[in-house]
């Protein structure tokens, strides 16, 4: 019911305009919509009033160094709705809202027009619209109010034809507009914008243990031994070089090969039992190297067009420093010993986990923790792959990651969250520019399609960004395992043209499968040993690798999960679909890139299927261009209707760019 206690002068005050589905927008502006610099940010809303008056709209929005709003305009599409956008220049927190208000100026020219053209007697109508240029003028700033006064001054001596040409004159209406008081402006709410660097949604990431670089099984590799890897992993294409754990490692139930509890004198343990006495999280392994060797290796890193990314794992070896220094950041059993992770059926005897809400847990646990960060970020690591971050609390990553941004605004967090879908959306909102995501298990042409319609046409494409990683040091997928060759390039090729962000473990180019029997982990996994690798090995799929990438850094159709279409092709074991080059206007398609992978390694397919002419506004008979980008040949297909075939043997996949005839690329 209304509040009988509002009287007439205050109810009068409220808005005339509303504005009402406002997107994108990340539950109701509770969370930020994600963005990249550059890009623009379309914006729609439902704006409508009561009456028949025109209305005008604008886009509000400002960065981090703005003291006042930008504004962009606004216009009608259909139905009260509303479309405009923005391009930010720069990374970190934006803001954003809309402001509408009466043109009553617009009004009167629309009506004015109207009944000139109904033969109408308008004279006293020219008064009004005089009167209501003199309002607008005497409202306006000097510099704004001179030029509706002259028109004013100009005109009113006028006869009446002589008046309506001067008030519907673009240059009336144009000085009209600049002098608009804004009769009844109504602002909606600002919502929140996070911009971040390109990286975060558009990289190639590759991963390895440092340690097993020295091309030497009886010799630890360091540092150093990266160093001279860097060309290698360049030239295959990749931007981020990503490390797992690189800290002192525990002794205590140090692990053995193939995660065994019986480690030999010189068995290595698992990079991931962080803290010793030499030190803990802001530590480096003794045999990797001392700081400045490893600042050495950022600042070559760099020299190569690559990034490093470190690990982020919140968990403690028994012989952490912590556990002495600051036991109140543990949970301690009746007995005084502590628990050793678990997610069952695995066990990780050689870790214990922080209590984030133990006695003394808050601040100093969590304080610490974001210095270890920022300890690395002040060391030129800007890139976090966090391990299971939805095992720690929501409210801890929230203020963790706004506290490292405020002071490295250029940060990138992975969350490595293989867990439910609402737990991973959750993750995205409170701050990680990246997830981890399914697509680990998702191998038929139906799921595939259906997981990536999900991630690009609901809520997730506001704010989540899917990293497609084809293999971990932890997953071994059962279809690697059992595909050979082809099962290597048919998920290498879905995983570089489906999202922005993929990434791969070393091993997976020289096709390395051999799994724990009946278990999706590798034998002799790197996890728990060194391991030494030919690079040139038969079988390889370097060259392939390095194609795909430039592929994708020559497309930005390629460069963002956002923008993937599946088109019809009858067959249930070829995945096909497109990505048309990114527009910010809505202009014509001039081309697209078009994928077509066989999710069976085995056999031979050929199938029909249906050129998408109409994306190019072109008839069922239509022409396009096609250059295959993997095999360096072009031709012409004429029509809708075209058959593919595909080789597992030769190449499963086919990437094309299509272009309307004539046009160029």
């Amino acid at each position: 019911m209304p509040d009988a206690s509002v009287d007439a002068a205050e109810a009068a005050g409220r808005p005339r305009i509303a504005i009402e589905a406002v997107t994108p927008s990340v539950d109701a502006g509770r969370f930020p919509v994600k963005t990249i610099i550059g890009r623009a940010v379309t914006v729609e809303a439902d704006i409508f009033a009561d009456g028949h008056e025109v209305l005008r709209a604008e886009i509000l929005w400002r960065g981090p160094d703005d003291a006042d709003w930008r504004r962009e305009p606004m216009a009608e599409l259909v139905n009260d709705r509303w479309r405009g956008a923005f391009t930010p220049t720069g990374i970190g927190p934006h803001s954003y809202a809309i402001e509408a208000w009466r043109d009553d100026f617009g009004t009167f020219r629309r009506d004015l027009t109207k009944k000139r053209e109904a033969g109408i007697d308008v004279a006293l109508e020219t008064d009004e619209g005089l009167q209501l240029l003199e309002d607008h003028a005497s409202a306006a700033p000097a510099e704004l109010a001179r030029p509706v006064a002259d028109v004013v001054l100009r005109t009113r001596p006028s006869d009446v034809s002589a008046r309506v040409t001067a008030l519907l004159d673009h240059a009336t209406a144009a000085a009209a507009k600049a002098a608009d008081p804004r009769a009844h402006a109504t602002r909606s709410a600002p919502l929140p914008l996070e911009v971040e660097r390109i990286r975060a949604e558009f990289a190639s990431w590759y991963e390895l243990f440092p340690r097993s670089e020295s091309g030497d099984p009886a010799r630890h590799g360091a540092f150093r031994d990266v160093i001279r890897r860097l060309p290698m992993i360049r030239d295959m294409g990749f931007d981020v070089l990503y490390f797992p754990p690189i800290h002192p490692i525990g002794k205590t139930n140090r692990k053995g090969p193939n995660n065994t509890l019986t480690p030999g004198p010189q068995d290595t343990g698992s990079p991931y039992a962080i803290g010793s006495e030499e030190g803990g999280h802001d530590a480096i392994h003794p045999e990797l190297g001392t700081l400045e060797d490893f600042q050495a290796l950022v600042r070559a890193a760099k020299e190569h067009g690559l990034e490093i990314a470190l690990d982020f794992a919140i968990q403690c070896s028994p012989d952490h420093p912590w556990l002495k220094e600051q036991p109140g950041w543990f949970k301690w059993r009746p007995d005084g010993s502590m628990k050793y992770a678990e997610n069952p059926p695995k066990k990780y005897q050689d870790i214990v986990n922080v209590d984030f809400y133990g006695p003394d847990a808050v601040p100093g646990l969590w304080e610490a923790l974001r210095d270890v960060v920022l300890f690395w970020a002040e060391n030129g690591v800007k890139t976090f792959r966090v391990d299971n971050p939805h095992t720690k609390p929501f409210p801890f990553w929230e203020w963790m990651i706004a506290e490292v941004k405020r002071k490295h605004p250029d940060a990138i967090f992975l969350s490595e969250a293989f867990t439910r879908p609402k737990v991973m959306y959750r993750l995205a909102k409170i701050g990680y520019s990246q997830s981890y995501t399914y697509f680990t298990w998702r191998n038929h042409k139906h799921e595939l399609a259906a997981y990536l319609t999900e991630l690009t046409t609901t809520a997730p494409k506001d704010f989540f960004r899917p990293h497609f990683f084809v293999n971990t040091p932890d997953i071994n997928p059962f279809f690697l395992q059992t595909s050979g060759r082809p099962g290597f390039l048919i998920r290498a090729a879905l995983a570089t043209t489906l999202s922005g962000l993929w990434g791969m473990y070393n091993g997976f180019e020289v096709c390395e499968s051999a799994p724990l029997p009946g278990k999706e982990e590798y034998l002799d996994s790197e996890k728990y040993q060194i391991r030494i690798r030919n690079w040139n090995q038969p079988g390889n799929i370097i060259q392939e690798i390095t194609r795909l990438n430039r592929i994708r850094r020559e497309n930005p159709a390629l460069q963002s999960h956002l923008g993937v279409e599946f088109f019809n092709c009858f067959d249930d074991q070829i995945l096909y679909y497109g990505k048309p080059r990114p527009s910010a206007d809505g202009a014509e398609i001039q081309d697209m890139i078009l994928v077509f992978v066989t999710l069976d390694p085995n056999y031979e397919r050929t199938a029909p299927y249906e050129l998408p002419l109409w994306r190019f506004d072109l008839p069922d008979d239509g022409t396009v261009a096609v250059e295959d980008l993997m095999r360096g040949n072009s031709f012409t297909l004429t029509g809708k209707n075209q058959t593919i075939y595909l080789n597992p043997n030769e190449l499963p996949f086919h990437v094309w760019r299509l272009t309307k005839q004539g046009a160029a690329i």
